[in-house]
């Protein structure tokens, strides 16, 4: 069974649309939507295991100049 989860992004003034164009280009991101509101940019992630979505995050989001702050939320099956 896959991990699944939305990665909410805070960015610098004006960056979002950038930084959403660069976080599509990772693997892993299924879709990435520049919004309004707390956050600048909501992605959706699909990945093999936590570690997986671990590594998306910290090595592969996180690494995206313009990125103030990240919070990630896993999808859970109840």
């Amino acid at each position: 069974m896959s991990v699944q989860a939305y990665v909410l992004v805070q960015t610098g003034v004006g960056q979002a649309a950038t930084v959403a164009e660069r976080i599509r280009g990772l693997d892993g991101v299924r879709v990435a939507r520049d919004v309004t509101g707390p956050y600048d940019v909501v992605v959706e992630v699909e990945v093999a295991s936590m570690d997986d979505l671990g590594r998306l995050v910290v090595s592969g989001v996180q690494g995206i100049d313009g990125i103030t702050r990240t919070v990630t939320c896993p999808v859970v099956h109840l």
